[in-house]
Parts: C-alpha cells; sequence; structure tokens
C-alpha cells in the first residue's frame, strides 16, 4: 500500500497521464498528492492549508477536462498546488518562490495550463467568463471551469462576474471551493438525492427534450427559458429548505457535494461537463485537509513556514533582540490612538491577521471592521464613516490598495475626508512576487489633490505619523510601510506630532553630494554612505507629498549631486517628484534617481530583489561613487 501510493506521482508527468489511471487509483493519486505536498513546503514554505483543502478537486478537475485544451481558471491561486504539480512541475516544485523558480501563483507565461494570473483574489469568473464568451464566438467545444473559494466570491469583480454570467451565451461552469461550512447533516441524504436527481443523465435528458417539444411549437423565448429555470430552482429550494443567490442570477446551481470523495466529484463533473448555460458546482471543504494541525488552525498554517512534516511542530525564528515587525507597531499604536480618542476606527479587507489590525479588533471589537476581499467597499465605508465624524484608520495592502483608487479619489480626496490609509506591504515583499509587490502605491497617490503621502524611516516615525494623521490633518493622508522587521528594538516611544511636509538631515556632508530617501530604504543608503567613506550628506524626506521645498532648495544651493532613492517605481514616484520641482526651480546640477525598473519584478528574497533593482546597499554606494 505504502510502495503503491508513494511510486504513483512517478507515473504522472500531465494530466493525460493521470488520465490513462483507473478511477479507483485516484485516492491514491490524492494521498500521494498531498503527502508530496506537506514534505516539499515544510522545507520550501508557501500556502500550505488551501492547497491541501484542494487536492481531490484539482484530481477530478484535470481526470475530467481535457486540460490544457479545456481551460481551468484558479483564483488567487493558493490552492493550486496540485495543480502545479499534476502539470510538469513536479521535479521544479522545491524551487517554489524562489528567484528565478516556480511561482506561488498561477501564470501563464509559467505554463500552458495555468490559463490566467491569479495573484488577486475574485478575478476568477470574470475572466473565465470572458473565456467562455469567446469560445461560443468562435464555434469552439473547449470547456471552461472558474474555482474560486468562498472567501474569494465575496470581492466585488466575483458579484460583477456572476451579475453577467447569464447575459450572454456560455457554457461556463464556477466551482465553488467552499471551506468555511461543512455540508448539514440533517438535510445531507436530501442534498445527495437532489445532487444526483438533477445531475443524472436521464433528468437531463428529460429536460432537454421538454426544452425541445416546447421550441418546435415556437413556445420558448428567453425570457420563458428564465422562468423555467427559475420555477426549477424554486422546487429545488421548497425541498432543500435553503435559497441561493446563484438561483436568483438564472445560474444552475448542484450542490453542496463533498469535495473530498474524488470519485463522487469525478461522476457529477461528468454528468455537468456538457450541459449548456452557466452552472455553479458548489464543493464543501477542509482547509490543512489530511494534515491535524492545519485543519485545526487553518489561519495559521496558511503560510505556515518551515515545519516538521512528522510532528506539525513549527520551525519558528529566534526573534529575540530583534525588532518587532512594522505591522505589529501599527496595530499596537492604533490600540494607543483608539484610547486617545473616541472616533478612531480600524478597517480592513480580510486581513485583520496580516496587518495587525487584531490587536485593537481584542480590545476595541466595536470600533474595529474586518469588511472581507472587498477593497473598494473598505475605502468607500472609510468614506462614509469619516463623513459622519469618525475617523478611520484603513489599512490595506499597497499591491491590493490597486483595485480601490477610483473610491480613494471619487470618494474620499474629492470630499476632503478625514481617511488615513495605511499601506502595508510597501515596496519589494520578496517570494510573492509581482502580483504583491507595492510598486506603485507611490505613483498613483501623489497625484490625487488633497492627499498627503509619507513613509517613515523606522518604528519611531511610524508612531509619530500615525499621530500626526490622527491630530493634525483634516484631510485625507496615505502612510507606507514595507513588509518585515523595522530596525529599533527598542520601538515604543512617545506619540508626539511632527510637521506636515518636512523632511531633516541625517547626516551633514561638506561634498558635492547629496542623497534623499523616503522610507526605511533610508536605512539602506545610510549603510551605502558608511561604506563609501565619503563626505556624502542625506536627508529623510518624510513625506513625498507635499515635498520639503524649504529643504530641498538648500540641498539644490549646496550639492551639484543628487541622488534620490525609493523602494518604488522611479516612473512617478519619489524621485520624479522631486527632478519636478528641481525643474521648476531652475537647478543646473545632476539627479540620479534610484528605484524599481518600469518593468514587473519577479519573486526571490527581498535582498536579492534590492540588489536586482540596484537599491541595496553596495549598489547605493556604488552610484555614489560614480557620482563623485
Amino acid at each position: 500500500m505504502e510502495e503503491r501510493i508513494s511510486d504513483i506521482l512517478n507515473k504522472i508527468g500531465y494530466p493525460s497521464d493521470l488520465r490513462q489511471l483507473s478511477e479507483k487509483q485516484l485516492p491514491d493519486v490524492c494521498e500521494a498528492l498531498r503527502r508530496f505536498i506537506i514534505d516539499q513546503v515544510s522545507v520550501h514554505p508557501g500556502h500550505f492549508a488551501s492547497s491541501l483543502g484542494a487536492v481531490e478537486l484539482t484530481v477530478a478537475l484535470h481526470y475530467v477536462y481535457n486540460t490544457p485544451d479545456d481551460r481551468l481558471v484558479w483564483d488567487v491561486g493558493h490552492q493550486a498546488y496540485a495543480h502545479k504539480i499534476l502539470t510538469g512541475r513536479r521535479e521544479q516544485f522545491h524551487t517554489l518562490r524562489q528567484k528565478d523558480g516556480l511561482r506561488g501563483f498561477p501564470f501563464p507565461a509559467e505554463s500552458e495550463y495555468d490559463t490566467f494570473s491569479a495573484g488577486h483574489a475574485s478575478n476568477s469568473i470574470s475572466a473565465a467568463l470572458g473565456m467562455a464568451v469567446a469560445n461560443n464566438l468562435s464555434g469552439s467545444d473547449r470547456k471552461v471551469v472558474a474555482i474560486i473559494g468562498d472567501a474569494s466570491i465575496s470581492g466585488g469583480l466575483a458579484f460583477e462576474g456572476l451579475n453577467n454570467a447569464s447575459s450572454q451565451p456560455n457554457d461556463l461552469l464556477i466551482v465553488l471551493n467552499d471551506n468555511m461550512m461543512a455540508i448539514d447533516k440533517n438535510v445531507g441524504a436530501l442534498y445527495h438525492y437532489l445532487t444526483h436527481i438533477t445531475t443524472s443523465q436521464q433528468y437531463n435528458l428529460l429536460r432537454y427534450k421538454a426544452y425541445n417539444t416546447l421550441k418546435k411549437h415556437k413556445l420558448v423565448s428567453d425570457k420563458f427559458r428564465r422562468a423555467v429555470l427559475r420555477f426549477s430552482n424554486a422546487v429545488k429550494s421548497l425541498f432543500s429548505r435553503r435559497q441561493n443567490i446563484f438561483e436568483g442570477l438564472d445560474i444552475r446551481y448542484f450542490g453542496p457535494v463533498d469535495g473530498h470523495d474524488v470519485l463522487k466529484l469525478v461522476r457529477i463533473l461528468r454528468k455537468i461537463k456538457d450541459m449548456k448555460g452557466p452552472k455553479m458546482l458548489h464543493v464543501c471543504t477542509i482547509k490543512g485537509k489530511g494534515f491535524a494541525p492545519a485543519e485545526d488552525q487553518a489561519t495559521i498554517w496558511h503560510a505556515p513556514g518551515r515545519f516538521n512534516p512528522e510532528t506539525g511542530e513549527r520551525i519558528k525564528e529566534d526573534t529575540t533582540g530583534m525588532p518587532p515587525k512594522f505591522q505589529d507597531v501599527f496595530g499596537h499604536t492604533m490600540v494607543e490612538l483608539a484610547k486617545l480618542d473616541e472616533r478612531v476606527v480600524g478597517i480592513t479587507p480580510a486581513m485583520p491577521t496580516g496587518c495587525s489590525m487584531n490587536i485593537m479588533m481584542e480590545q476595541f471589537p466595536e470600533r474595529t471592521f474586518d469588511v472581507g476581499i472587498a477593497e473598494e467597499h473598505a475605502v468607500t465605508f472609510s468614506g462614509g464613516l469619516a463623513k459622519e465624524g469618525r475617523l478611520p484608520f484603513c489599512n490595506i495592502y499597497s499591491s491590493f490598495m490597486q483595485r480601490a483608487i477610483d473610491e480613494v479619489i471619487h470618494d474620499v480626496a474629492l470630499m476632503n475626508l478625514h481617511v488615513v490609509f495605511c499601506l502595508d506591504r510597501a515596496g519589494l515583499v520578496g517570494a510573492d512576487g509581482p502580483t504583491h509587490h507595492g510598486a506603485f502605491d507611490l505613483a498613483f497617490f501623489r497625484v490625487i489633490p488633497n492627499m498627503i503621502v509619507a513613509s517613515p524611516i523606522n518604528e519611531h516615525w511610524l508612531r509619530r505619523l500615525m499621530f500626526t494623521a490622527a491630530t493634525q490633518v483634516e484631510g485625507p493622508m496615505m502612510i507606507r510601510y514595507p513588509r518585515g522587521r523595522g530596525s529599533l528594538v527598542d520601538w515604543r516611544c512617545p506619540l508626539e506630532a511632527v510637521p506636515v511636509g518636512k523632511g531633516y538631515c541625517l547626516r551633514e556632508g561638506n561634498g558635492d553630494t547629496a542623497v534623499l530617501t523616503l522610507g526605511p530604504i533610508g536605512m539602506e543608503a545610510a549603510k551605502a554612505i558608511e561604506q563609501t567613506g565619503m563626505d556624502v550628506a542625506h536627508y529623510d524626506m518624510v513625506y513625498c507629498k507635499p515635498l520639503d521645498e524649504q529643504l530641498l532648495d538648500e540641498v539644490f544651493a549646496r550639492y551639484k549631486h543628487v541622488i534620490t532613492v525609493e523602494d518604488g517605481v522611479r516612473n512617478g514616484g519619489f524621485g520624479s517628484a522631486v527632478l519636478e520641482y528641481a525643474n521648476a526651480s531652475g537647478y543646473e546640477g545632476e539627479i540620479t534617481r534610484l528605484g524599481l525598473p518600469d518593468e514587473f519584478v519577479e519573486q526571490g528574497t527581498c535582498k536579492e530583489l534590492y540588489r536586482l533593482c540596484g537599491i541595496d546597499a553596495e549598489s547605493i554606494a556604488r552610484t555614489i561613487t560614480r557620482g563623485v
């Protein structure tokens, strides 16, 4: 038994090999995949619990559908590790999330089996619907399946896709991978019966014959078809004592079914595969399935880092004497601000633990709001809170904030509402790669009227800027800070306001060169200056908008060469702001801008990526030396 399971993956290079196996071998394939994922991710960390929960579903989909010709569109990609292993990437799986290795998410450039980019949540239904409609227009019988989780389907884009799914001819299948609720045992037998009936060939043949008969007598119209579908769904709702939104949107609904019974999944998928029109298959799974610690604490095991696959013991980093993470400083400072001002409220879109808003949530649950995967809503909700006199701190990962720029402009900045945007994971984030790098926030926030844009060099300045935003600002303000640890072990300091739009000198210089930095990347620049041993000035500008023009005038008057450094795109960012002011003020010296290039930066460790982009200490030192 053990040997059979361990060897079976060696027979599968691609899904075509999987489809050569008998159905009775599929449970062994699932067991082998689960063991492989546990062994690999324990050593090469990545997203864990979600992929374990989707093993049987992945096997069933590749077994029934003719991939890659048939399209599987994954949502987010946290659940797609088994998919990668089955599609020719098992031997490279140990390179997961490493520089030049496999991406942590599906991406078309990596494999033809990855049909669409899947780094941000809620896009699968819209993308898959576009593919399905395109196939219909070309007369292709290619099948398209969107696989989306119960958290991702709460996102606004998913609802937009669902709303549009029945508006034009398509045969899209949407698989809802629901790992938050179990099948109700009291009505489970009835649900199994209804699923069997509504997916059976006899039932659907009867429906098809009835439809053709009515069509022959010219009794069928789109309006009539929708009425029949609603009546059919109403009958199902009557017997099951449940209703759901999908039926109201003219999407045929099947389920819920056990997502860990691979043989049943195969049978159901075969029965609904060729059905016409948009369909929803509701599959219930367990996050972390097959690994008890992950089943018990799915949130912790979402991305657990290294661990012992035998005991489940996580191999934790020894943080003794280390600075805290910026996110934790944010969380604790939120509590202090909330105690000082009852107007303060916290908002996060589904990331309370990731951004440490959970620290405030524990002490002020009635003033902390997790709105789910809904960044646009988070911003406009914050605007509504501010309009009625509250002081919202809206914490969103920098790359996820990209979804909500219209709301920032229209629903906050246009009315000059007092909302504080705290952008976690700003700059390069490492192994999550280009879908998660917070590269663009400085460029798009600084062009918004009424917006103040700032970034702290360390934990003390994060606290000061948060306090300043709460006490000295009347309109919107954005504070960005990176993923990971800061530089100060003794991070607590008094909450005190700092002047808006004012930078300061970190190091006087009597040479011809000055370095201007924004945010924690200034620590790399400080190392670089020390390495050169040259008499170079260093200024922390603190604010990208408004710029400290008085300080810039002094710099331009004293130094012939100015170097700007930022952990964000060069085009349109902090360096561009300095360059624009230099041009307007007639500065005749040389300005060198260091930052991220005009391309999507791949994955790797932050140290590797800083070097790649020329913003690590050694690269900055070389730029200084060349300039001098």
